[in-house]
C-alpha cells in the first residue's frame, strides 16, 4: 500500500480529534448520498461525524469560520464562482474532484422537436416558446428551472439572451422531476433544468439546449457575446464537481483530510444510485449501506486499512 505508515496508523488507531467533522447535506439526492458516503467511511475510521443541513451557496462563510468541516459536492457549473471566492481567502481548501463531471442545463424530451423542429439551437426557442407555455405563462413559454438556493443565472440568461421565457423555479428536487416524469408520460410540453450525474437523463429520451458555449468572460464581461450590454448570454459552464473544506481540517484531523481527498466516484454509478432512491423509493441510507458493503476495497486505502 503506497500510504505511508504513520497515516495508516493515525487512521485505524486513534483519532486525531473527537470533535465532530460537519459535512453538509443539501436538497438533491446525489449530494445526500455523496456526502453519506463519505461520512460512513470516516466513522468506519473511527471518526465523529455531524451531517448539518446548508444551503448550498450560502454554507461558504461557515466553512471560513469551521463552523462547517466539508462540502462534498461543489458543481463548476453553479458553484466554481463561490468556491473560487472562499478559496481565495485561504479558510477554504479545494480538496480535488470527486470524479464525476457536472452537467447542467437547459432540457427537453425528444418529442418536442416536433413543435420546436429548430432545438437544440437555442435561437429556435425565441419562435417556438408559445409550444412551451402554460396557462400561466401564455403567450411566453416556461422554464422551469431547479430550486432558487441552486443559484444558475436562468433569469439573467432569459433576459440577456432575450428568450420570450418565464423562468418558474420548482421547490425542491424531487417536485422538478415529479413535473418531469409526469410531462413526458402525458407527452405535455415541457423545458426544464436537468442536470447530470442523474438517472433523468438516462431514463429518458430528450436533449439538452446548445446554448453559445460558456466561456469566464461571459459572465463577467456584458461585451462578450451576442448581448454587447448584458452579462450571461450563454450556456451553463460543464465541468468537475469538487469537494471543499475549511482550511483547517488538514490540521486538526489529517487521516479524515487524506480519506476526503481520495474520494472518488463516477457519473453512472452515481446515476444509478440515485435512480434507486428516487425511482425505486429505496431510502439514501439504506443504498449507502449497500455500496459501503460492496466496495470495501475501494473505501479501506482512502482510510489507511
Amino acid at each position: 500500500m503506497a500510504l505511508p505508515l504513520v497515516f495508516s496508523g493515525e487512521v485505524a488507531g486513534a483519532v486525531e480529534s473527537t470533535d465532530p467533522i460537519k459535512l453538509t447535506l443539501h436538497d438533491w439526492t446525489g449530494q445526500l448520498i455523496t456526502t453519506r458516503i463519505m461520512g460512513s467511511v470516516l466513522e468506519k475510521a473511527g471518526y465523529n461525524v455531524e451531517y448539518v443541513q446548508a444551503d448550498y451557496l450560502a454554507q461558504f462563510p461557515g466553512l471560513r469560520s469551521g463552523d462547517l468541516s466539508v462540502a462534498m459536492e461543489i458543481w463548476a457549473t453553479t458553484g466554481q464562482e463561490a468556491m473560487d471566492q472562499a478559496v481565495a481567502t485561504g479558510e477554504v481548501e479545494n480538496l480535488g474532484e470527486t470524479g464525476m463531471i457536472a452537467i447542467e442545463e437547459w432540457w427537453y424530451p425528444a418529442y418536442m422537436k416536433e413543435a420546436c423542429p429548430g432545438l437544440p439551437d437555442w435561437n429556435a426557442l425565441k419562435e417556438c416558446a408559445e409550444a412551451f407555455s402554460t396557462p400561466e405563462t401564455a403567450p411566453d413559454g416556461r422554464y422551469l428551472g431547479g430550486p432558487v438556493t441552486w443559484g444558475g443565472f436562468d433569469e439573467e440568461r432569459v433576459e440577456a439572451l432575450e428568450l420570450p421565457f418565464q423562468v418558474v423555479h420548482a421547490g425542491t428536487d424531487a417536485a422538478l422531476f415529479a413535473e418531469l416524469e409526469s410531462a413526458y408520460q402525458r407527452k405535455a410540453p415541457v423545458l426544464l433544468w436537468v442536470y447530470a450525474p442523474h438517472w433523468a437523463p438516462i431514463k429518458y429520451q430528450g436533449e439538452w439546449v446548445a446554448f453559445p458555449p460558456y466561456e469566464k468572460a461571459c459572465y463577467e464581461d456584458p461585451a462578450w457575446g451576442t448581448n454587447p450590454d448584458m452579462a450571461y448570454d450563454c450556456g451553463k459552464p460543464r465541468g468537475p464537481i469538487w469537494k471543499v473544506a475549511w482550511s483547517g481540517v488538514k490540521d486538526k484531523w489529517p487521516g479524515a483530510y487524506q480519506a476526503i481527498k481520495a474520494f472518488q466516484i463516477g457519473n453512472d454509478e452515481m446515476g444509478q444510485m440515485i435512480g434507486a432512491v428516487d425511482l425505486d423509493g429505496k431510502p439514501v441510507e439504506t443504498v449507502v449501506a449497500d455500496w459501503v458493503a460492496a466496495n470495501e476495497r475501494r473505501w479501506k486505502p482512502w482510510i489507511g486499512q
